[in-house]
């Protein structure tokens, strides 16, 4: 089965969506059933057909090593290659309704599979953020207020773009209805599409060696936290660095780090000044690999104050897999992610946040708890061959969808 994968997005760039197709990539050329794991070569007559992937994407290498992948990347393909490259997979999964892509499926007849990691098919901005005043949108697209959508876009990108973003809402979410399968990363995501032909699959990560290590330990004498992603306004930093104001006032005894980069990088920095919070805390700028896992070597909690609908949080889910505590904004597929395991607070309530931050550093023996059950909820639900196995069943569902079927999917939801 040859399937092309195709994101705007992609290595090297860093976020939850770049990981996410990394794994799915790697893992789907590996992919054996686990009833078929350990069959010889031999006995290929009894195994399933061999999965054949492409990535294709907007990004630029910039120096990453394609080669080193086990699957080929084409990158910035013009109309004729893309036109050709759709037509030659049999299953076409793209990373969000990106409508090029989407329209060419659907042309060619070829079984399109999405994967909504945003609300792009329900709000022209896909955040679901009222941009004149930064709040949680209600809904105004799903409601019908569009002159509402109008407003908030032009907000940022003027009325012509504006326009331009609804009509493409109207659009993308027009041919999602048309698709074999929209599959959101989780059950918030799922529901708030509401589009047919829907199924959930949660992320998988693989599971790192070390992952234990954290909790073996005993906590450092001054508990290090941390926030891992990108810095931008919906991430909610601006209340993580408020929040730990709180405590240094305190005079209590803690560190943060704060990994990774973004357009919000110089006005947070300012603000940890204005808050007298530089012997505090510690901008790292963007890491991966040995460098982030070197980074968090001495971190205990990861905090993640989001101010938006976060439709799952990925940083999360690699830390609670490695064992370590999560302080999660209650909002969103973020709050379903981390269920019970962590410690929650209302989104964009700083006291709160500053309780939570509190309660660990009075409490060691709550980090081990918490950081014991985040991983064994990890283990559990995040899985790296179960979330492989749940896309290669879509793909083997939707190989002879052709349109008009009302559901095809496997266990749907």
């Amino acid at each position: 089965m040859k399937v092309l994968i195709y994101a705007i997005d992609f290595a090297p760039k860093i976020g939850g969506e770049e990981t996410y197709l990394l794994v799915l990539g790697r893992g789907l050329v590996n992919y054996a059933p686990e009833h078929l794991q350990g069959v010889a070569p031999a006995d290929e007559e009894v195994s399933s057909p061999k999965t054949t992937v492409l990535v294709v994407t907007r990004t630029a290498p910039n120096g990453f090593k394609d080669a080193s992948l086990p699957f080929p990347i084409v990158r910035q393909p013009g109309l004729k290659t893309l036109w050709r490259l759709v037509g030659e997979a049999d299953v076409v999964h793209i990373s969000g309704p990106v409508l090029l892509p989407l329209i060419f499926g659907l042309v060619r007849r070829r079984p399109v599979v999405i994967q909504h990691h945003m609300y792009h098919s329900i709000c022209p901005n896909g955040l679901l953020l009222y941009a004149p005043n930064g709040s949680l949108c209600p809904g105004h697209f799903m409601e019908r207020r569009y002159h509402e959508c109008l407003r908030c876009c032009a907000a940022t990108a003027g009325w012509r773009t504006s326009f331009l973003m609804l009509f493409g809402t109207f659009l993308r979410r027009w041919l999602c209805r048309k698709v074999a399968a929209n599959v959101g990363i989780t059950r918030y995501v799922s529901d708030q599409i509401a589009l047919p032909r829907r199924k959930t699959i949660l992320y998988g990560i693989p599971d790192p060696l070390s992952a234990l290590r954290h909790n073996d330990q005993s906590p450092p004498s001054a508990i290090c936290f941390a926030y891992v992603g990108r810095l931008v306004p919906e991430k909610g930093l601006g209340l993580l660095l408020d929040a730990a104001s709180f405590l240094n006032k305190e005079g209590r005894n803690f560190r943060l780090k704060i990994i990774g980069d973004g357009p919000e990088r110089g006005r947070l920095e300012v603000h940890c000044r204005k808050l007298s919070l530089q012997h505090r805390i510690e901008f790292t700028g963007s890491l991966r690999d040995e460098a982030l896992d070197s980074a968090l070597a001495d971190v205990s909690v990861i905090v993640m104050p989001s101010i938006w609908r976060e439709t799952a949080g990925l940083a999360a889910i690699e830390q609670m897999m490695r064992g370590r505590v999560v302080i999660a904004a209650d909002i969103g597929g973020l709050g379903e992610v981390v269920g019970d395991t962590a410690l929650k607070f209302p989104m964009g309530d700083t006291e709160a946040l500053a309780g939570c931050l509190r309660r660990i550093l009075n409490d060691p023996d709550l980090q081990r708890e918490l950081g014991s059950r985040a991983r064994a909820r990890a283990t559990k639900l995040f899985h790296e061959q179960r979330m492989i196995e749940e896309h290669q069943k879509i793909y083997n569902a939707v190989r002879r969808f052709r349109g008009g079927e009302p559901n095809v999917l496997p266990l749907s939801d």
